[in-house]
């Protein structure tokens, strides 16, 4: 299995959340706080794998060794769609997960609250997600992401970052609201009006970030997205250029 922490490189995921508006495909970003890695840089809800995302069989929608492979992994790869999931709701409230093999949504008031209370305590550390998991009974529908992409912070940063993007349909009947203490800022945006704001020097973005929005920017729909990303044709050429910036190959 691959450690989390190998030197300088720490395992990551990410995961960009898409949905159809009438002027187009959206995706959910948050502009990271002060005081933390890549401070005031819009990004998508990601973050760290950690040890608590390590789930037993029966808590995902796939397992360990489908989830590896996919990757091009040894073992361990179902740790990124644990983090990608985990982060997501830590970061805007959005779950994705099923009970009784149904996706998850918060249309109750009381199921709202509980669930709002299961997200502080996992930003906390004070719960992890397979409790969160035996608790509700849920399982993590891992099925729901599309693995997208793999970025290699480069050599001459100092704290560098391997990880992996994925894709996702938001779930109906959940709603995006950033958290005050991991955000600065959250937007429902079409890649070009972000990235127009990054060409006007109102937002700042890692390459990874602009990259992959250049990547989705042209699908007419979620649906036209999540078909190309699948069959692994949205991708541009892996030039020695990406690959300077820490693009890599997909597995």
């Amino acid at each position: 299995m691959e450690p989390i922490q190998r030197g300088n490189i720490r395992l990551a995921a990410t995961l960009l959340l898409l949905r159809d508006n009438e002027s187009g495909p959206e995706v959910f970003m948050v502009k990271r706080p002060i005081g933390v890695v890549f401070p005031d840089l819009h990004v998508f809800p990601g973050g760290k794998v950690d040890d608590g995302d390590h789930l037993e069989p029966g808590f995902a929608d796939i397992d360990d060794h489908q989830a590896s492979a996919h990757l091009g992994v040894g073992a361990g790869g179902l740790r990124y769609w644990v983090a990608a999931i985990r982060e997501c709701f830590e970061e805007c409230g959005v779950l994705l997960a099923k009970r009784a093999g149904c996706l998850l949504d918060f249309d109750e008031p009381d199921e709202r609250a509980r669930f709002a209370a299961y997200r502080a305590e996992l930003a906390a550390n004070r719960m992890s997600m397979p409790e969160l998991c035996v608790r509700e009974d849920l399982v993590l529908a891992c099925t729901e992401l599309v693995y997208f992409s793999h970025w290699l912070t480069p050599p001459s940063v100092e704290k560098r970052f391997d990880t992996r993007f994925f894709v996702t349909t938001m779930p109906m009947g959940q709603h995006a609201l950033a958290d005050t203490d991991e955000t600065a800022d959250s937007d429902w945006i079409t890649p070009s009006e972000a990235l127009a704001r990054r060409a006007r020097n109102e937002w700042q973005m890692i390459h990874p970030t602009w990259m992959t929005l250049t990547t989705i920017r042209d699908f007419p729909d979620v649906a036209s997205t999540l078909k190309a990303v699948a069959a692994e044709t949205h991708l541009p050429l892996l030039t020695p250029e990406l690959n300077g910036h820490g693009m890599q190959s997909l597995r």
